[in-house]
């Protein structure tokens, strides 16, 4: 069964494209994100704002392609990718106080 995952794309004022992530990146969906990045323009901001939960399937993802991404994140997950290393490989913007 695939866990429920919603990415869209869209693009910033300066033509960057961001891909706003919703749900859960897990092992049954991360090539879904794999794919969207892939397809997307140079530079990539990926919003993971909406993302309530994120294995190691998904950070794989991330890992990857952290030469060409961006990565928003709220206050409990942006720990997670500084902890992983990728906040060392790539910028990761944090949004807003924790809760």
């Amino acid at each position: 069964m695939t866990t429920p995952l919603t990415i869209a794309s869209g693009r910033r004022p300066d033509g960057a494209t961001v891909l706003t992530v919703v749900g859960e990146i897990d092992l049954s969906n991360h090539d879904s994100l794999g794919t969207a990045i892939e397809a997307a323009d140079d530079p990539v901001l990926v919003d993971l704002t909406g993302v309530e939960y994120l294995d190691s399937a998904g950070l794989s993802v991330l890992f990857r392609h952290s030469e060409r991404i961006e990565v928003v994140a709220t206050p409990l997950l942006a720990p997670v990718l500084d902890v992983s290393g990728l906040a060392e490989l790539t910028t990761v913007h944090q949004t807003g106080p924790a809760d």
